[in-house]
Order: structure tokens, then C-alpha cells, then sequence
């Protein structure tokens, strides 16, 4: 299975090829050009570099939220297009299932992304027993503070380690980590999405878990029923 996936939700950005597991080739690179400019070049770049064609790709996998609204509306625009013209199904993947699946944790595990001016989106995720590794969903992905994304982590592990992953863990103060998830770990993934997210499409394809370009639809998440309750916003 030849698999193109694309990820527009970062800064980052990213675009790969795999064949099943096995990623052919990469490109990523973290810059200011607008996505409308650059997802055509970088494709362009791939495709010079792993000599293949678009009516060749079997699945389109692509970020469909969280993240940047501009971005992901140009990925998604892309790979709609490219789905329909081609008549081929996609995988609508989490940007934020992606970074959880890069980390090596056995249980539970809380990714997040910078959402700027003191905002994350996050979410917790379990690992599955039985079912190669997979995650699953606790609780919701939201865009949250800061502070209401690390309580509600406290509650989603419940009596567990805390584990929070991202690519820029930065972002998050230790100060405030220490004050509301004392002991917690933190990890670091890679912000280059692409190669997880396609190795995700293929699981999700084995499943029969894909739509079309008519099914494609985006994550933009709001802020969660909690949060703007405590904001009054």
C-alpha cells in the first residue's frame, strides 16, 4: 500500500511517503512560506526524490486538526482534491494522536501543541492492550489554558505518572508543572508529523477506517464547555 501523508497543523510541516510501514522518503522543514506555496513544492521536492506519481498513492493520510486554521484548511483543500480527482479513500488522522504515538509509554500519555498566547491543544491518550499499541482516546481534545490543560491531565491519570509529549515542550512553564502535576515526565517528539501520521493512515486502512473527499472534514476544536465557563468568554 502506497500511502502520501500530509501535515499542514504546525508551524513544522511536513509531507512523506510510505509503502505499508516502510517511510520511502520525507520532507520537512520549518519556515515562514505559506502552505498555499510550499505543500507544492515540497511535493514536488518528494516525489523528484522517491520517483512516483499521484495516481500511484493508494491512501492520502492527512492532519485534520487540531492546529493552525489556515494551514489545515490548505492541507485538507489539497488532499480533498487530490482523493477525488484520483478517486482514492483518506485517513483523517489527530495531529495530536500522532505526537502520542511517537512516545514510548506503555499507558498513559498527554500530548500537547502550542496554541500561542498561552493556550495548548491537548489531550490524553491509552494505550489499548490487544490492539497492536493503539491508542484511545480519554476525555476530549480541547484547546485549553495552560493551567486547565495540566489540571485536567491530573484528572485523566488519575493515580498514574503523568506523561506530557509534544514537539516543543517548551511552551509549558516547570514552574507551573511542578505546582498542579508534581513529578510528572516530559518527552519530546519530533515536529515533523508526517511519517506517524502516514504510519497511522495504514493502520486506520487495514481497519477499513477511511472516507472520501466528500467525508474529509477538520478538527479545529474549540475551547472546551470547562474552559469558558471559568473564563466567562
Amino acid at each position: 500500500m502506497l500511502i502520501l501523508a500530509i501535515d499542514t497543523s504546525t508551524r513544522a510541516g511536513s509531507i512523506a511517503l510510505l509503502r505499508d510501514r516502510q517511510v520511502l522518503g520525507e520532507i520537512a522543514a520549518r519556515e515562514e512560506t505559506p502552505y498555499s506555496t510550499r505543500l507544492f513544492r515540497d511535493l514536488e521536492l518528494l516525489q523528484t526524490s522517491a520517483q512516483f506519481r499521484m495516481s500511484q498513492i493508494d491512501v492520502f493520510a492527512v492532519a485534520a486538526g487540531p492546529g493552525s486554521f489556515t494551514g489545515l484548511r490548505v492541507g485538507l483543500t489539497a488532499v480533498k482534491g487530490w482523493a477525488e480527482v484520483h478517486q482514492k479513500p483518506i485517513a483523517a488522522i489527530s495531529g495530536l494522536e500522532a505526537i502520542a504515538a511517537q512516545a514510548n509509554v506503555e499507558d498513559v500519555v498527554s500530548p500537547f501543541l502550542d496554541a500561542r498566547r498561552g493556550y495548548v491543544f491537548g489531550s490524553t491518550y491509552r494505550r489499548s492492550p490487544g490492539q497492536s499499541g493503539g491508542l484511545q482516546l480519554v476525555g476530549e481534545e480541547a484547546l485549553l489554558s495552560m493551567e486547565v490543560f495540566l489540571t485536567q491531565v491530573k484528572m485523566n491519570c488519575a493515580a498514574r505518572q503523568a506523561v506530557l509529549v509534544s514537539a516543543t515542550p517548551d511552551v509549558l512553564p516547570i514552574d507551573l508543572i511542578e505546582s498542579i502535576l508534581p513529578g510528572a515526565r516530559m518527552g519530546q517528539v519530533s515536529a515533523s508529523l508526517a511519517p506517524m501520521i502516514g504510519l497511522l493512515g495504514f493502520d486506520r486502512a487495514n481497519r477499513g477506517d477511511l472516507v472520501d473527499a466528500l467525508g474529509l472534514d477538520a478538527n479545529y476544536i474549540r475551547r472546551s464547555d470547562a474552559e469558558v465557563a471559568r473564563t466567562g468568554a
